[in-house]
């Protein structure tokens, strides 16, 4: 009920400014406490998920050695060296940009900010309904192992964890979720281990004479592999969220970003490069875009793979680092209308971010559900959604922003790394596009919708 000596105008108006001095105050109550440490925990959660770089041994496969090889290790120090950039750039005008939209606004205006909103909204739903497929299969590889005669698909699976990521979605940010993402850390690194151990261990069993890393198929057929492998690639560096993470950080919060990145890359490289080559020369041209896949022996230690990919899949799919990117958008776009409404009905802040929420799941458990094909979610993923936003929008906005060092020769060389990198990079995300809208419609004509991969 509005009191009688206030207007319904008056009132709506002193409710809308506690909401928003609340917010502020919620914002503010958990920005700025994390060490670098926890900025580690966080861009190793968001980037070295096992969807990640469980691909990196088919997509070495799609290119070969030398220029799998030389892909790998490109898009890992362009990718490093791109976040440094973006780190960097932490109040680059005096102002404190605490979303990348914002950050993308301050440096080219209007069309940056829709540019970047754009991109992260592509790369979250791509990564989430990615992630989703291969937290199920892994759900489904462990329990097949307890119930061989089981009747249960992928898409009971998937389902499961869709329900079961419903409930973490309703934490409240990064912040909270510091010590979630240091388990997922280690769950990172416990997959990344017991994997390049048992693929080892499958490498040496199998006739080596047997296996062929030559690429197969016509010329076309290669290149569109070899296409699709540049997307998986940019996939397994993608990180949507640099400036979010580091608004958790205190200060000095540039140089604790600086270490909190390095951190987390030296545990990235550490897993990714070996995971990919000896993934590789374990199976050769015949390995599955999601090795655990290719493995057989022995069952309990790929069990154990299976587990540590579920919890790290868990953590990186939380609403605080991927799908607030979509929630939170949506929750301010629709504040002043659908509120005004519902605050009749007397019903809680909290039911709307379940309704989204809720949504939002469902629709990505569907599609995941009735196009369980991994390989290309991860490739079309990289090439629209994260090759922009990790490669060439951080090159650019260094540039725009005009943060040159004072010694020339550096400032020039800077500037022609940045634009080979812009460049090259773009040319990497119509490529990998082409490659995975390719893979797309043949899955679609090959499988039909909620096959059970």
């Amino acid at each position: 009920m509005v009191p009688n000596s206030t207007t319904e105008a008056e009132y709506e108006t002193r409710v809308n400014d506690g909401d928003d001095q609340r917010q502020e105050e919620e914002e503010e109550d958990y920005s700025g406490r994390g060490t670098w440490k926890h900025a580690a925990f966080h861009v190793a959660t968001t980037i070295a998920t096992p969807a990640a770089y469980a691909p990196l041994p088919f997509a070495l496969a799609s290119l070969g050695w030398p220029l799998g090889v030389t892909s790998l290790v490109s898009a890992t120090l362009a990718t490093w060296y791109s976040s440094f950039l973006v780190a960097s750039l932490w109040k680059w005008d005096g102002n404190k940009h605490v979303t990348y939209r914002n950050l993308a606004q301050s440096i080219f205006g209007f069309w940056g900010y829709w540019s970047i909103a754009f991109f992260q909204q592509v790369a979250s739903v791509g990564n989430n309904i990615a992630i989703h497929i291969a937290a199920g299969s892994s759900l489904k590889a462990v329990y097949k192992y307890y119930h061989r005669d089981s009747r249960l698909s992928l898409q009971h699976f998937i389902i499961f964890f869709g329900g079961f990521e419903l409930l973490l979605s309703q934490l409240p940010d990064i912040h909270s979720l510091r010590w979630v993402n240091a388990l997922c850390t280690f769950c990172t690194v416990g997959f990344a281990g017991t994997t390049i151990g048992v693929t080892i261990y499958n490498g040496k069993k199998i006739d080596r004479e047997s296996v062929s890393y030559s690429l197969h198929g016509s010329s076309s057929t290669k290149a569109y592999r070899a296409f699709n492998a540049l997307g998986a690639i940019a996939f397994s560096f993608g990180d949507a969220m640099l400036p979010e993470i580091q608004n958790t950080v205190k200060e000095p919060a540039r140089k604790n970003m600086y270490k909190g990145v390095s951190a987390a890359y030296t545990v990235i490289v550490l897993s990714y490069w070996q995971l990919a080559f000896f993934g590789y020369w374990a199976f050769g041209s015949q390995v599955q875009p999601y090795i655990l896949a290719s493995l057989n022996i022995p069952e309990w230690t790929i069990v154990m793979a299976n587990l540590f990919a579920v919890v790290q899949i868990a953590g990186c799919f939380q609403a605080s680092i991927y799908l607030s990117l979509t929630f939170k958008q949506n929750w301010i776009a629709l504040k002043f209308t659908i509120l005004k409404v519902i605050r009749h009905l007397w019903v809680r802040n909290s039911l709307v971010r379940l309704a989204f929420t809720a949504t939002y799941i469902a629709i990505i458990t569907l599609v995941a559900a009735a196009m369980p094909f991994f390989g290309d979610f991860v490739s079309i993923c990289g090439a629209i959604g994260f090759t922009p936003l990790d490669f060439v929008f951080p090159a650019l906005a260094y540039l725009k922003a005009r943060r040159k060092p004072q010694n020339t020769k550096l400032s020039l060389s800077l500037k022609l790394l940045n634009l080979a990198i812009a460049t090259w990079f773009s040319v990497v995300a119509v490529l990998g596009c082409i490659g995975a809208v390719k893979f797309i419609v043949e899955d679609i004509k090959t499988y039909k919708f909620f096959h059970d991969m």
